[in-house]
């Protein structure tokens, strides 16, 4: 019996699309089971020795995937950085930055989403929350080697990290200092809330996101900051700010 039109049994029965639509699908792969290898190490042996784990990992892969994509690809690698970036304007590299912010903020959303519209939404913002007590700790932790913050940095290195947050490039944010040992965070304006109120909606109630995000990440970046909620929705909210925190350095 004759196989049927368009069966596919090797890769060399691909046409051109074919062989790249497989070829993304291939990246999509590494990008799960890289993550999955994480998720691994930390439930088996804790998150300190999963990110230890992932430093050596993340350096070394970086390392050999870039060096393999330069040849096939035709770019050279400088110092760690492939030279086409290296070769683009300042500006060119903003909106670059501006624009896997917000590819980050909507992966955020479509998984959001799908949990929502299968299951509720009280299965997703549970599955939100939780993801939130892992993502904190690990951008605090890339945020702390970018920056070369020392083990406790205090007040002064929160401050700074929060300006280096994925979450910086997409909202309006500000910090008011209020007693020698305690500083308040508002987002003043914040890109999911703001498009919610764009089309007539309430605000969405992230206030239970928040206290894992918020408290998780400032001790992530120095164990004795404390963190407290002034206001966060579904609580009311004056019009210059959709949340608010503040970071008390205990001691």
């Amino acid at each position: 019996m004759p196989d049927r039109p368009g069966r596919i049994d090797s890769i060399q029965d691909l046409d051109h699309e074919q062989t790249a639509r497989l070829i993304i699908d291939m990246f999509h792969r590494i990008i799960v089971h890289y993550a999955l290898w994480y998720t691994e190490i930390r439930h088996q042996m804790g998150t300190e020795r999963a990110l230890e784990a992932l430093k050596t990992a993340s350096e070394r892969g970086y390392e050999i995937q870039m060096k393999r994509l330069g040849k096939v690809l035709g770019f050279e690698m400088k110092d760690g950085i492939p030279v086409p970036m290296l070769n683009m304007s300042k500006e060119k590299l903003s909106d670059l930055m501006d624009c896997a912010a917000a590819n980050w903020i909507a992966n955020d959303g479509v998984w959001f989403q799908a949990v929502e519209f299968t299951n509720g939404m009280i299965d997703a913002k549970r599955c939100n929350d939780t993801c939130w007590a892992h993502f904190s700790p690990f951008e605090a932790w890339t945020i702390r080697r970018f920056l070369n913050l020392p083990d406790a940095p205090g007040l002064e290195g929160l401050k700074r990290a929060l300006n280096f947050r994925v979450y910086a490039r997409l909202n309006t944010q500000s910090v008011i200092d209020d007693t020698p040992n305690s500083f308040i965070f508002r987002m003043n304006e914040c890109r999911v809330q703001s498009a919610r109120k764009r089309k007539g909606l309430d605000d969405y109630p992230c206030k239970s996101g928040g206290m894992v995000e918020y408290t998780y990440f400032a001790r992530s970046i120095d164990p004795g900051i404390k963190t407290e909620c002034i206001g966060c929705p579904p609580d009311r909210h004056p019009e210059d700010w959709y949340c608010a925190w503040r970071f008390i350095l205990k001691g």
